[in-house]
């Protein structure tokens, strides 16, 4: 069998914003998620000075993907290089480098370099990379450099709702994992879909209900993790957010129990602003309204979830 080919990409952008802070950006894989649109969760697995191993998890040609890398900083060049350690098919390997190279005191230009090879001779399986390669470096970029560039004080919302479950983690992680069940569990869930073709790395679409009776579409990302954790992103978006990231943590209790938490991190569409909710609606307003929503669903979700694992037998009826 013939070596298969190698094909090498290079995707570049100028940036309005000093070089060091853009590399800043590239150097943090735990801001990527809310950076980048494809990564929906991003983790150093270790780390040894300038050297690290770390693993994503992203969407790539409408998929799920995960995989690790080999990560070398060159703060000095302002460079990172990385290499796969285990890539998903239809790759066979991928490396390359984010490079920085300084214009002016204030800009900056960024350059993106791949080379990769398909893990068949297919020419079908290079061409599906080289498209999934080109997508995803085209979005990188423009969402750094909108990162970058970005002026006034972080536009990110966080917050937490929390619950205490005198009952076992394992059942209240079995509940929020198994959400094709949720349209009969949860009474703001019209519609679930569930795919998970790998086990852990979720697909999940739902219709929800809003206090007025309409219902939205989300479609998210979900990494499954351990019996104590599920991180996701939603890649389809309600009208009045550009990003929503999220966490399901439980942690065991000092004396017995666990404390779960439903964290959001979430950024509003500004421009829809009005639409959504009316003219004279300021920015303010409208984080407090999604905050008020997705806190109700959460706490929703929280409160079954802790009367689900408090119950007789976990609480479970027939499926």
């Amino acid at each position: 069998m013939t070596e298969n080919a190698v094909r090498e990409t290079e995707h570049e952008i100028t940036v309005s914003a000093p070089a060091e802070l853009v590399y800043a950006l590239i150097a943090d894989v735990a801001r990527w998620p809310e950076t980048f649109p494809p990564t929906v969760h991003a983790e150093v697995v270790e780390r040894d000075g300038d050297d690290e191993l770390i693993q994503l998890w992203a969407t790539a040609n409408g998929t799920a993907k995960t995989w690790t890398s080999r990560r070398v900083h060159d703060a000095a060049g302002k460079s990172v290089t990385f290499r796969q350690e285990r890539s998903q098919h239809p790759v066979g390997a991928m490396g390359g480098a984010w490079v920085v190279e300084p214009v002016t005191a204030d800009s900056c230009r960024v350059r993106l370099l791949h080379d990769f090879r398909a893990a068949t001779d297919d020419p079908a399986d290079l061409d599906w990379i080289s498209q999934a390669v080109d997508r995803n470096s085209a979005s990188e970029l423009q969402a750094l450099k909108a990162s970058a560039e970005a002026a006034g004080p972080d536009d990110l919302l966080t917050f937490d709702d929390t619950v205490t479950v005198e009952g076992s983690g394992k059942d209240v992680y079995e509940f929020l994992n198994d959400a094709q069940f949720w349209r009969d569990r949860l009474p703001h869930v019209a519609r679930v879909t569930l795919e998970e073709d790998e086990p852990g790395l979720q697909i999940l679409e739902m219709d929800t209900r809003t206090k007025d009776g309409s219902t939205h579409t989300t479609r998210s990302v979900r990494v499954c993790k351990s019996a104590t954790t599920i991180v996701y992103k939603q890649i389809v978006l309600p009208a009045l957010m550009t990003l929503h990231t999220g966490r399901w943590l439980i942690e065991d209790r000092p004396g017995g129990g666990v404390s779960v938490t439903s964290r959001h991190t979430v950024r509003i569409n500004t421009e829809n602003i009005t639409t959504v909710l009316g003219e004279g609606v300021t920015v303010q307003t409208a984080r407090e309204y999604v905050q008020n929503a997705l806190s109700g669903n959460s706490l929703a979700t929280l409160r079954l979830a802790k009367a689900y694992a408090e119950g007789v037998g976990g609480g479970r009826t027939a499926q």
